[in-house]
């Protein structure tokens, strides 16, 4: 199915924003999990109807926890700025395409552990919309018909995947998946740190509790020399 695909039927314009786009993901049998992105599915203009959208349903919210948002200057304007931050910053890479990445030839034919890192992520627990803060380094062994790409990229890369409602363990998943496709090296492997503040705020509310997890492909997975190359590498607390 092309991109375009989704988009060639009209949708009922009496049904809000959310609907139809929902009803296009439905018709096509894509998925919209929290971490999905689903930019394919939404047509131009349609994101300025959903932030209206949801600052409706935000302002609702507010009314249901019996905070006035009438007189009280302090939350006048809250469901319009969250209705901003989810669908312009924290949730953003469900919503619109992923960044370009310019790629490179493998010229040099290098063949030597390449390590970007670290790199600040933010994301949001997809179990209660808290924050995750984190850091991730990414290790890359190329061969000669692997595409390089910018250092810069490997960020906006890793920024796109992680604003969206996530949990870790599939976050890192994602973004080894994201830049397999894009560079095809022999071994990539992807360490991330995060603090998650639906521990620290809520709940057992542990302030020193992080979550380290990995993901090691090809040669970072059968060679564990390199596979301690790598890791040794990281910068220890």
């Amino acid at each position: 199915m092309s991109k375009e695909s989704p988009k060639q039927h009209s949708s009922d314009y009496r049904l809000p924003v959310s609907a139809r786009i929902r009803e296009r993901l439905k018709g096509a049998q894509r998925r919209f999990h929290a971490n999905d992105n689903i930019a394919d599915f939404i047509e131009p203009g349609e994101l300025d109807e959903l932030l209206n959208e949801v600052e409706a349903k935000m302002r609702d919210v507010l009314q249901s926890l019996v905070i006035d948002t009438e007189s009280d200057h302090n939350t006048q304007d809250t469901a319009r700025r969250v209705a901003k931050m989810y669908l312009n910053e924290v949730f953003r890479g469900r919503y619109v395409q992923q960044p370009p990445v310019t790629e490179f030839p493998n010229a040099e034919r290098l063949n030597e552990l390449m390590i970007v890192g670290p790199i600040t992520v933010r994301s949001a627990c997809s179990h209660h919309l808290c924050p995750i803060l984190g850091r991730v380094w990414i290790g890359v062994m190329p061969n000669e018909h692997s595409n390089l790409i910018g250092l810069s990229k490997y960020a906006r890369i890793a920024e796109w995947i992680m604003n969206r409602p996530q949990i870790q363990e599939e976050a890192v998943i994602q973004l080894a998946n994201t830049l397999q496709d894009k560079m095809s090296p022999d071994g990539l492997a992807i360490v991330m740190e995060a603090d998650h503040f639906c521990m620290h705020w809520r709940g057992v509310k542990d302030n020193d509790s992080q979550m380290v997890n990995s993901v090691m492909r090809g040669v970072f997975l059968t060679n564990p020399d390199l596979r301690r190359e790598f890791l040794s590498l990281l910068p220890k607390k």
